[in-house]
């Protein structure tokens, strides 16, 4: 399992970091907006129209994705002087298999201590 880090190289996912992107992705809202965003990169009001739902919905799930390292945003300026501010995918990629799994909950936080706990909300 890795993703990228800040230069660009793949790194492997701590378990903490693993449920928060599988958590992430388990919403189809975010899901759909992944799927779209690979497609193209995206000004909010245009992938919201895509997707057949509110800016507002949108921007939450466009936070939560964002948190999650799995998009990126950055804002430009149009010709006309409009501040649009674009979403594109960011890369990654996740290998799950019974060793990942195995990799990932040895360096999972400790059940109690909540900081491994982010997935009650995440959805």
């Amino acid at each position: 399992m890795s993703a990228p880090a800040p230069g660009g190289e793949p790194r492997d996912l701590s378990g903490d970091e693993l449920v928060r992107v599988l958590a992430t992705l388990a919403n189809p809202h975010r899901l759909r907006v992944v799927a779209t965003l690979a497609r193209e990169r995206r000004y909010v009001s245009e992938l919201a129209r895509a997707l057949g739902i509110s800016r507002a919905l949108l921007q939450v799930h466009l936070r939560k994705l964002e948190a999650a390292g799995l998009v990126t945003a950055r804002v430009e300026v149009s010709e006309d002087g409009k501040a649009m501010k674009f979403y594109e995918v960011s890369p990654f990629a996740i290998e799950l298999t019974p060793e990942t799994v195995e990799a990932a909950e040895r360096t999972l936080t400790p059940p109690g201590d909540g900081r491994g706990e982010e997935t009650k909300g995440s959805q």
